[in-house]
């Protein structure tokens, strides 16, 4: 079975062998077939190549002698045209034949162009009988190309373009187009929105009809603003103009704005080069009698509306506004108050009246915040710093001078005297709501003002009109307080005058003392918290601190040089200990580390008062009494009833 195997192996390898040899060698039989066509294409292809470079030739050659030809035909065309012109009668089908009105046309432009060239004394005839054909083409091509818009044929609407293109009428056509466009365009109440539908729809197929779609779309817009949106403009602003100036103002806000508007959306149209100057010029044509006296009519407008309101609230309230007073009285004046913070003129009773009202305040700034709006949109680049700064004195004006400087000149007025008797202090009110008021009055010149003259020497005037004023609500606020805190302190003097007895602190019977501390303590304590309150919120930041330390400075004062004032038993040192530590806790409510420190001090030097004779100099090297002068420890250990002995004076000595 091997052998036969092998034997078979050998001959299918003899049998493929033989077929190896014979396909190599019908391959190569086909490579030397393949060079042998791959040369007769060589020989073809350079051949084809001669034979077009013949007919290129040939071709050049026709073509040179062809076109004289044509031109020569043309010619003859145009002159047996031209007879029939001379002779007065059109026989050519070209000009009976309705349907050839293209080729017509076309004949005609040219003899119109030739006429032209001709002297006028021999061809006046002529002449007027081409011009009278091109003229009645003219007005069959306008006609044809009208009923085709009025059909929606946009391909015959391009053909008769494309003729009318070389005629002078050319224009004419696009009027026609540009009217017809606009045939029921404006069927709703918004004429902005139809306008930029409009413009829309025409943009979409203008270029399919028209060479110039560019120009043509920018004369449509041109007709729009010229026409309809100048005639609406004037219809909406003529009538309240001179009647109604708020009306007119909203009225050309609202207009320019929404012109604007749509000259934003008509830029993503292809208008030519320069269409945004295209599209400024269209807008200030159409605005520009409105906008000249703009700044005149807003001014005049928000300051009658600004005084109307703040007479509104005047007579809401029964009050007659007195007159402040300027001059040089006035300011010398205020400068007698300044340095001497006494109360000039009679003191008026306002009955709690701030005559500070928000209201108010939110209407004046609602008033100059659309002034500003307007401002900065109507007003040319170039004007809009000097034109936001004259709104902004306008504001000024009425809410910083005519409202809260009133406010606080009337507040001042009413501050009664330092010994009034049971005073109504409603100072501290004119401060809370003046705090608040120029808060927002800050609010509206950061928002509104500044982004208008940021960049323009405007910023520093109005910074430093800024700073004046409120330089001046200062000092007039910081009189106002220092004169009410002096009322404060006069009140707590009459309430320590009344109820505090010289029998408190030294009673006839040391024995029978049931009481803590006295009623005339209870009552001031109880009046001082309430001004504390009453402090707390009426200002904010550090104002609150301030105002509180000076309030604790002069209270401590006050309760010190009252203390002076009596003689102290033993029994009546106690009490006034125990007092002194009542006003101490009433102290801490200030939250005014110096306040404390004062009373602290204060009831360690009330301890003078009950310390035995032989602890007096032990006492007084103590760490809250050794910093202060001998003549104050002095002055506390005089007020004992025991004083005069011979051993207290050895003692202190």
């Amino acid at each position: 079975m091997d052998e036969r195997i092998q034997r078979k192996v050998e001959k299918l390898e003899q049998q493929c062998q033989k077929e190896a040899k014979e396909f190599a060698k019908k391959v190569q039989e086909l490579q030397k077939s393949n060079q042998v066509a791959f040369q007769h294409f060589q020989e073809l292809d350079e051949h084809i190549s001669y034979v077009a470079t013949k007919v290129c030739h040939l071709g050049d050659q026709l073509e040179g002698v062809n076109t004289p030809r044509q031109r020569a035909v043309e010619a003859q065309k145009l002159m047996k045209y031209f007879n029939e012109f001379l002779d007065g009668e059109l026989k050519s089908d070209v000009f009976t034949n309705s349907e050839k009105i293209k080729e017509a046309a076309d004949i005609i432009q040219k003899l119109h162009l030739i006429a032209q060239e001709l002297p006028f004394d021999r061809f006046s005839e002529v002449k007027s009988k081409i011009a009278s054909k091109y003229h009645d083409l003219e007005c069959q091509l306008i006609q044809e190309f009208t009923s085709a818009q009025r059909r929606g044929e946009i391909s015959r609407m391009r053909e008769v373009a494309a003729v009318l293109l070389h005629f002078k009428g050319y224009s004419h056509c696009v009027d026609v187009y540009i009217k017809q466009c606009q045939e029921g365009a404006y069927l709703r109440n918004d004429i902005f929105e139809d306008a930029g539908i409009l413009c829309q729809r025409v943009n979409k197929q203008v270029g399919d009809i028209f060479s110039n779609p560019e120009t043509v779309l920018a004369k449509l817009i041109q007709n729009v603003f010229e026409i309809k949106l100048q005639s609406f403009v004037k219809e909406q602003l003529e009538e309240c103009r001179k009647s109604d100036a708020e009306q007119y103002l909203k009225n050309l806000y609202d207009l320019y704005t929404r012109t604007t508007n749509l000259s934003s959306k008509l830029m993503e149209f292809n208008l030519g080069t320069d269409k945004q100057t295209f599209l400024s010029k269209l807008i200030k044509s159409i605005f520009i009698s409105y906008l000249e006296n703009y700044i005149e009519v807003e001014t005049g407008y928000l300051k009658s509306r600004s005084a109307m309101i703040l007479q509104r609230y005047y007579d809401s309230k029964n009050h007659q506004k007195r007159s402040i007073g300027t001059g040089g009285i006035q300011d010398l004046k205020e400068r007698i108050r300044q340095r001497t913070n006494l109360p000039l003129g009679p003191s008026i009773d306002t009955h709690g009246e701030t005559f500070l009202s928000q209201e108010v305040v939110v209407n004046l700034l609602q008033e100059t915040k659309q002034a500003f709006e307007r401002c900065h949109r109507l007003s040319d680049p170039s004007d809009l710093p000097r034109n936001a700064f004259r709104i902004f004195t306008i504001l000024v004006e009425f809410l910083c001078i005519e409202h809260i400087d009133y406010a606080l000149e009337t507040g001042l007025a009413g501050i009664p005297s330092s010994d009034s008797r049971n005073a109504n202090l409603y100072f501290l009110d004119v401060v809370q709501q003046a705090n608040t008021i120029f808060h927002l009055f800050d609010k509206q010149f950061n928002d509104h003002l500044m982004p208008l003259i940021s960049s323009s020497p405007k910023l520093s005037e109005c910074l430093q009109k800024k700073k004046e004023i409120i330089e001046q609500m200062e000092m007039k606020l910081d009189t106002g307080i220092d004169r009410t805190l002096n009322c404060m302190i006069g009140q707590m003097k009459h309430i320590l005058a009344a109820e505090q007895k010289k029998t408190d602190f030294k009673p006839e019977d040391e024995n029978n003392v049931l009481i803590q501390y006295t009623n005339a303590c209870v009552k001031v304590c109880a009046y001082v918290r309430k001004q504390v309150e009453k402090i707390k919120n009426s200002m904010d930041g550090k104002n609150v601190d301030t105002v509180l330390m000076e309030l604790g400075v002069r209270f401590h004062r006050l309760i010190y040089e009252h203390l002076q004032q009596y003689s102290y038993s033993c029994m009546g040192g106690m009490l006034a200990i125990c007092e002194v530590a009542e006003y101490r806790k009433c102290a801490k409510d200030f939250k005014i580390p110096m306040v404390l420190h004062l009373f602290d001090t204060l009831h360690a030097l009330c301890n003078l008062l009950v310390v035995a004779p032989d602890n007096l100099k032990q006492v007084c090297s103590g760490e809250q009494l050794a910093n202060l002068d001998k003549n104050i420890l002095h002055s506390f250990v005089q007020l004992r009833a025991d004083y005069r002995s011979a051993r207290l004076a050895r003692h202190f000595s």
